[in-house]
């Protein structure tokens, strides 16, 4: 071989490492926000408090990542075996993190130490790259080059990550196989600098590519056999068989049943058990449609998906259309079609009185033009930032701005007794917000126990009964009247107002949570 063809060799070999390395960059900058991204939705899904979880991860996160950049300094020899080393480590700790967050959630009172211990010693592994990378580049590009192109395609690695989780793997992939699929994304670095720098790692190399070849090995049969471990993990978590279970955009739905009682949870959390749910419906429904003094022809129904709330309002032949907002389709879709729902919701949703609207509570009520009879808020309990705007002064004042003069609204607003001071804000911050009527109720739902709603008007709503309750399971004249009552343990409270910018009904409501279940 000549010389110039040697020369040829050596310029072809140093381009394709220097590739590779801008491979690595790109792939750590990937792996590097999609761990963290998923650790704190993990995080924040189980233990509510979203800002909280989000805020405490990317502050363990990046202090990690400093010690291990400011430790970099002092690893001087074998500088291209540790950084495969790293890799290796973290594709292994960074795939296993959300596994191992399920499994302790569900089976020991390790999560928060595995939180922390996870989401520190991937943050120390990912603050090596960069300073590793960047001294690995000095025997191909100079300085100025060498930073500007690992650092650029680290962060096009990071963009990308901020693009596919929220429209891509969260929906489609769900949180567990994408930690798993991103570790072995991960090993791929290992995979790739071993091969283009077999040569100069020698027997190293070896050794290394079968550890790369063993965890990446262990990493698959996981990813392979995930859907049955979901399973077995799900039916840990709930009571009764698994009948349904998806990961949506928003959410995650589980349909469970035991003998005659079927059950949906949210994330996890119950939202209704059919031995029970019409006490909560009747409620909803009922205790408005009773005192209303006006016909009511026009019903806006925000949230309530599962159409048990809408089965109530046909009920009553005066009302000529329902208006259903709620934000996640496939949960409406569900309830129009699976056959353990539309059994309890009498095929509500697919009424020709009812419009399913898929849109956000909030955004939905800016936009409307016309005005409603009775509006009903049957959301979700204030447990994530997200939510507790729909709770909001802000938010009822829109709600204000959508019914007629004489309409009425009501909410579901959590426990008087469990979660008090988060009931008492949500009285006091529709009252704040414009409905000078307000009338906080309680009934008794054993699924759930004591739980409370909040009555409001314009005008004054006289408590006297407007029409029959033939059609109920539950309530009568006399059991209505009651629920106007609150016992001396759970009487009004001196609380805040709840607003966007000071979210005070997520404190209440996650600290009130808290002290019953420690």
């Amino acid at each position: 071989m000549t010389n110039a063809q040697t020369d040829l060799t050596k310029e072809a070999s140093k381009h394709k490492q220097s590739a590779t390395l801008i491979y690595a960059a790109f792939i750590a900058g990937l792996c590097s926000i999609i761990y963290e991204l998923l650790i704190a939705t993990t995080v924040s899904y189980f233990m509510g408090d979203s800002v909280k979880f989000f805020s405490l991860t990317i502050g363990l996160y990046m202090a990690a990542m400093g010690f291990g950049s400011y430790l970099s300094k002092f690893i001087t020899d074998k500088l291209l075996q540790k950084f495969v080393i790293a890799e290796i480590l973290l594709g292994l700790i960074g795939g296993m993190s959300i596994p191992l967050l399920y499994f302790t959630y569900t089976t020991t009172a390790l999560f928060y130490p595995t939180y922390v211990v996870l989401t520190l010693c991937i943050g120390f592994l990912i603050g090596l790259e960069i300073p590793f990378l960047t001294r690995l580049m000095d025997n191909y590009q100079a300085l100025k080059s060498n930073i500007a192109n690992i650092l650029s395609f680290d962060y096009l690695g990071a963009l990308i990550a901020t693009i596919a989780f929220p429209f891509f793997l969260l929906p489609v992939m769900g949180i567990y196989q994408s930690s798993l699929l991103f570790g072995l994304i991960n090993m791929s670095i290992a995979a790739v600098v071993l091969y283009s720098f077999r040569k100069s790692l020698g027997k190293t190399a070896q050794k290394l590519q079968l550890l790369t070849a063993a965890m990446s090995l262990v990493i698959l049969v996981m990813l392979v056999f995930s859907s049955q471990a979901l399973k077995q993990w799900d039916q840990m978590l709930y009571n009764g068989r698994i009948v349904h279970s998806e990961q949506t955009p928003y959410q995650k739905i589980t349909l469970t049943k035991s003998k005659d009682d079927l059950r949906l949870y949210l994330n996890g959390v119950l939202q209704f058990s059919s031995v029970d749910e019409y006490r909560y419906h009747e409620s909803l429904v009922m205790v408005p449609m009773t005192y209303a003094d006006n016909p009511i022809k026009r019903v806006l129904v925000l949230g309530a998906g599962d159409g048990l709330a809408v089965r109530e309002l046909l009920k009553y032949p005066e009302i000529q259309e329902i208006v259903l907002v709620d934000l996640d389709a496939r949960m409406t879709e569900l309830a129009k079609n699976n056959a353990h729902l539309v059994d309890i919701n009498l095929a509500s949703l697919t009424n020709k009185k009812v419009q399913v609207v898929i849109d956000d509570a909030f955004v939905f009520l800016e936009k409307n033009q016309q005005t409603f009879d009775l509006i009903i808020n049957d959301l979700p309990d204030p447990n994530t930032i997200s939510l507790s705007r729909l709770y909001s002064k802000q938010y009822y004042r829109l709600a204000k701005e959508n019914l007629s003069s004489n309409g009425i609204m009501v909410t579901q607003a959590t426990s008087p007794f469990f979660v008090k001071p988060a009931f008492w804000s949500i009285a006091k911050t529709i009252e704040a917000a414009g409905f000078d009527y307000t009338y906080p109720y309680h009934t008794n739902v054993p699924s759930f126990g004591d739980w409370g709603f909040v009555l409001s008007g314009l005008q004054p709503i006289s408590l006297v009964p407007k029409r029959s309750l033939d059609d109920s399971l539950f309530l009568s004249q006399e059991t209505i009247l009651s629920m106007f009552v609150f016992a001396k343990d759970i009487q009004e409270i001196a609380v805040e107002i709840n607003q966007i910018d000071k979210p005070v009904v997520l404190d209440y409501y996650l600290n009130s949570w808290r002290y019953f279940s420690d």
